[in-house]
Formats: structure tokens, C-alpha cells, sequence
């Protein structure tokens, strides 16, 4: 039997109850400790110190999260898969190693070769104990089954990449944290719409739901202390930490199965491409990033104001309004995947199309922006 809407429900809440009191606690100790970003320079949009160990309130609501699951009857079969060494505890595990990486570094300041070196154990991790990604799909041309020497090398970049597109975007206030929350909401209502036994792609005891509501519930929790003004940061440790579970539910939903499901939608067919949907606003900043700074001879880490949030607020919009639009394009992505998977109507995307439409419109002509244009003109 899969786990109800209220058994969901009561570990979302906990994760959100969990993270919404935890988070102004972690503030407070941030102060205390010194834990507190004051640099201001021309990267920055901030003008006032504020703490870091927003990641670490959003890492103990998820663990507490799954603890209160594990004394559920509803989630027993997602937990009885593989005992201790299971894919959802190491989602757990390579969160907490994200975690401690990225707080070492919001606290001490880690060099990029530990960093990568924290980054690799994480995904190392969630190989290590079948979080790992053995099937892709290829538009059009099949699917490819990655052979066992190949596994923990594709793993361990996926991951990498899905927490540095996370950290990326990390660049004004709440739009990571919504981004992902947006994400993760997508990715449950998929996952769940899998799970279903007239669909059978997903066994009802994949863990893959369960991490994305958890990861919904903590974003949503921690949303209402990081929106502009930001109270606090989740800093490194929280995005390179959301980034890798991500990856991790992403890798369990669409890279474990070579189920075809005859008659379905397009996108029943390549699940793989749901994190590259609904997580298309970061991993497009990231691609478009590496590729920028290629072409100046610069290296990929190196840091710049070029993202698509400092476009934005070049552009004329302020520091809500280019958060509320990338919010909106995740939304967008989120549901040109979800419509026609609840549906089975390729024609439902036309009004998500339109309203894309729209928002680019409103993007390029709100007032704000036309009047930056005109000054830059």
C-alpha cells in the first residue's frame, strides 16, 4: 500500500514545524559564534551582516522529518528496503556530509579542492548504498543501461552538479530556498503519479515522495526568515545540501528503471528529464555560467554578477520582484511537466506556453525595466 495524503501531510508539517523553529535558533547561535557574512562588495545585493546556519536548521527538519516517517506504519515498506543500508539513508547521509562541508566553508572559508573533495564523499554516498544513477534516457534514442564501472563516476557528477546549480542561484534573498521548494513539490506530485499502481513505474516503496515532501516542508519552513530582507542565510550549507538530496530523489525516480509505460505521455518515458525541467532555472544560470566564463579564459568557479538574478535586477525589476519571476518560470517548468503527466493531454501545455509567453513580456516591459532601458540608452 502506498502512504496516504495524511501520512505525507503529517511529515511535511513536521518538516516545516521543525525547520520554522529551528531556523531563528540557528541565527541566534550564528551571532554568538561569529557565523555572520559582512562582506559587502559589488556581488553582493545585501548591505547588512547577516547570519549563516539557515542550511543546518534545514538539515535537522529533514533528519527529523524521516525519523518521524521511520515510526510510521504508513512509510514501514520505504524503510524496510535494503535495512540500514538503504537509498534513503543515504540521501540522509550525503545531505549531512553536504551539510558539514558547506558550513565548514560559510565558517572557515574551505579551499575548492576540499570543498570537491567533501562534494565527491557525498556522492560517493548515496552510490554506496543505491542512491545512484545505473539507467538514462536519451530523447529519442533510447535508453542507455550505464555499465558498473561507470555508476559511481556519473553518480558522484550528477550530484555535484545539482549542488553547485543549487548554490549558484543562491544569490538573493528566498530564491533558492523557493526554487527548490517549487521543485520539490513538482517532483513529489510526479514521483507520487508513478507510484500508482495503474501506472507501475515506481515501486509504492521508493523513497523518492517522501524525500520531496521533506524537502518542501523545510524550504517552506525556512522561506519566512530568508525572504527579502533576509534574517538569515542558508549559505553554502544549505544549497550544497539541498542541491545533493535533490539529486538524490531525482536519481530514484528516473534512474533506476527501464520501465516503458505504453500510451502515456512523452514524459512518462524519460523521468530522468524531470530535475532538468523543474530544475531548469539553475542548471541553465550554471550552464550558461560555465560557458561565460570559458570564453574569458576565467575558470568555472570563478565569481561574477552575471547570474540570471543580477540580469534581472539590472534590468530595472528589485530584489522581490526578479526572485517572484524566477519563482514563476520554475512554476512554469514545473507545470509543463506535471499537466500533461495528470492529464495524458499534450495540448494542456498550450496555456503554459501562453502564459511563458507572458512573462517574458512582463519581464522585458514592466515599467521598471523600460525605464533602466531607456536610462542605459
Amino acid at each position: 500500500m502506498r502512504p496516504d495524503a495524511l501520512a505525507y501531510g503529517i511529515v511535511f508539517a513536521t518538516a516545516f514545524g521543525i525547520a520554522l523553529v529551528l531556523t531563528p535558533v540557528c541565527g541566534w547561535v550564528a551571532k554568538r559564534i561569529g557565523a555572520i557574512d559582512d562582506r559587502v562588495d559589488d556581488r553582493r545585493v545585501h548591505t547588512a551582516p547577516t547570519p549563516y546556519l539557515g542550511g543546518v536548521a534545514m538539515c535537522l527538519s529533514i533528519l527529523g522529518a524521516a525519523l518521524v516517517a521511520w515510526r510510521m506504519d504508513a512509510f514501514r515498506d520505504v524503510f524496510a528496503d535494503g535495512g540500514v543500508q538503504s537509498p534513503l539513508n543515504g540521501v540522509l547521509l550525503a545531505a549531512v556530509i553536504a551539510c558539514v562541508v558547506g558550513t565548514w566553508d560559510d565558517l572557515r572559508d574551505v579551499s575548492p579542492p576540499a570543498k570537491t573533495a567533501g562534494l565527491v564523499l557525498s556522492g560517493s554516498a548515496l552510490y554506496w548504498m543505491g542512491a545512484a544513477l545505473f539507467i538514462v534516457r536519451i530523447p529519442f534514442a533510447g535508453t542507455i543501461v550505464l555499465s558498473w564501472d561507470m555508476v559511481p563516476l556519473v553518480t558522484v557528477i550528477w550530484a555535484m552538479g545539482m549542488a553547485n546549480a543549487t548554490n549558484f542561484i543562491d544569490g538573493l534573498d528566498g530564491l533558492a530556498a523557493g526554487i527548490v521548494a517549487i521543485a520539490s513539490g513538482a517532483l513529489f506530485l510526479y514521483s507520487h503519479r508513478l507510484s500508482d499502481p495503474n501506472v507501475n513505474v515506481l515501486l509504492v516503496d521508493s523513497p523518492a515522495p517522501l524525500i520531496a515532501i521533506v524537502v518542501l516542508g523545510a524550504c517552506v519552513g525556512f522561506l519566512p526568515y530568508n525572504f527579502n530582507p533576509a534574517r538569515i542565510f542558508m549559505g553554502d550549507g544549505g544549497a550544497l545540501m539541498l542541491g545533493v538530496v535533490m539529486a538524490g530523489a531525482t536519481m530514484l525516480v528516473g534512474g533506476q528503471t527501464d520501465a516503458q509505460v505504453s500510451g502515456r505521455t512523452y514524459f512518462f518515458y524519460l523521468p530522468l528529464l524531470i530535475p532538468l525541467v523543474v530544475m531548469g532555472v539553475p542548471i541553465l544560470d550554471t550552464a550558461w555560467a560555465i560557458v561565460r566564463r570559458t570564453r574569458k579564459g576565467l575558470s568555472p568557479a570563478h565569481a561574477d554578477k552575471n547570474h540570471l538574478h543580477h540580469r534581472l535586477m539590472r534590468l530595472g525589476h528589485g530584489h522581490r520582484r526578479s526572485v517572484l519571476i524566477l519563482w514563476t518560470w520554475t512554476a512554469l517548468l514545473s507545470a509543463f511537466v506535471l499537466v500533461p503527466v495528470y492529464t495524458d493531454r499534450g495540448n494542456s501545455v498550450v496555456p503554459i506556453g501562453i502564459a511563458a509567453a507572458g512573462l517574458v513580456l512582463y519581464t522585458y516591459l514592466h515599467p521598471g525595466a523600460r525605464r533602466t532601458r531607456g536610462i542605459e540608452g
